[in-house]
């Protein structure tokens, strides 16, 4: 019980009273360095053509953004439709089949800009979103930025995209309260950026490419920042049952990047972004554990008092309206909060559960598979 007060409230008010505690402030100016975009590919030709059109259309410089589309063995017609643009300017980097990281690392050593920004092909930028991540650029401490990503809900989706949305935003609030205390845990790959001189090529690739890349930065010292203009739209999963299998795949690669950023764990190093990379990363990925003994030790407790029923009582309610969101998850009432809440709070829980178990048996993702809505249609 005390672990998870902790995680939900006491961490967040660590958090809070930290930042305004040291107020660590971005020294911003407008500035347009040279940048170059670079947008991962795998089978995108839903979504890659409105990606590119996007891009083009920035508040940018066009004379200082370099725009690479990195297929990493797209079977479909990704490869030609982002061809179809050369003419503009758009440079396709046509790749064997390994894994995103190594598409990503193949687009950064054939780049030439300054910064680096990362993008997702199903992600569209507000026009003035590069602007917004530059200019933090201006301040020498900083390091890597992360844009704000913006879930947009689909018509059709059930609960767990309503969940998702209410998470994300919570989490994104957390981010700039972290990013005054020095630097946000990680990057989201939707929209992210970093100095072309601190990238580096993670050392293991059964890690999450943004969690790697992004605390890579503040391994070297420099700061990694929350930017709330920088704003990037993509839309929620649509089905429950592709939204558990992606966060399966995120947070067994998210742990793997804990182990191979398990330096960032020292505080008397690393400071108050130890505390926030253990809370995140580590204690609320193993939380499903915490409410396995919760719930066990209470049945064994049952008869020692009201207090202890009562609180049997309160899980068995909220599992119960849980297994209710999931059965309701398509229909109407599986879109109230009394519902979705406890749904989707389960799905990553059990999520993470299941990630933490593939762990331990070695089980690794190298390779890719992006779930998309036209996908899920089919």
């Amino acid at each position: 019980m005390a672990v998870l007060i902790y995680v939900y409230a006491g961490f967040t008010l660590w958090v809070i009273a930290f930042a305004r505690l040291r107020n660590y402030q971005v020294r911003q100016r407008p500035i347009t360095p040279n940048m170059t975009l670079i947008i991962a590919a795998f089978n995108e030709e839903h979504s890659i053509s409105s990606r590119i059109e996007n891009a083009l259309n920035l508040n940018y410089p066009a004379t200082k953004l370099e725009l690479i589309v990195a297929s990493d063995g797209s079977t479909d017609a990704t490869e030609a439709i982002a061809e179809s643009y050369a003419h503009k300017g758009v440079r396709l980097l046509s790749l064997h089949r390994r894994g995103k990281i190594y598409a990503v690392d193949e687009a950064v050593n054939r780049s030439s800009g300054e910064i680096i920004v990362f993008s997702d092909a199903n992600t569209l930028f507000q026009p003035d979103a590069l602007l917004m991540l530059a200019r933090n650029f201006a301040d020498p401490e900083v390091g890597g930025v992360c844009g704000n990503q913006i879930y947009v809900e689909e018509k059709c989706e059930d609960g767990s995209g309503k969940g998702e949305n209410l998470y994300w935003s919570f989490d994104k609030w957390l981010k700039s309260m972290e990013s005054l205390t020095g630097s946000i845990v990680s990057a989201d790959g939707a929209i992210y950026a970093v100095r072309r001189s601190l990238y580096r090529m993670p050392a293991n690739t059964g890690v999450t490419d943004d969690f790697a890349i992004s605390t890579s930065v503040v391994e070297q010292g420099y700061r990694l920042v929350f930017e709330p203009g920088a704003i990037a739209y993509e839309r929620t999963s649509s089905k429950a049952e592709n939204e558990f299998v992606r966060k399966i795949r995120i947070i067994n690669r998210g742990l793997r990047g804990v182990i191979l950023r398990r330096n960032l764990l020292n505080p008397f190093r690393y400071g108050f972004y130890s505390v926030t990379l253990f809370t995140h990363k580590i204690l609320r990925r193993t939380l499903p554990i915490f409410l396995l003994l919760l719930l066990a030790s209470n049945v064994f407790l049952f008869s020692h008092g009201v207090h202890y029923q009562a609180a049997l009582l309160g899980q068995v309610l909220f599992y119960g309206f849980a297994c209710a969101g999931y059965f309701l998850r398509s229909r109407k009432p599986g879109h109230w909060k009394l519902f979705y809440v406890p749904f989707f709070y389960c799905l990553v829980n059990l999520a993470a559960l299941s990630a933490l178990f593939k762990l331990l048996c070695g089980k690794r993702f190298e390779l890719w598979q992006p779930r998309r809505n036209f996908a899920e249609a089919n």
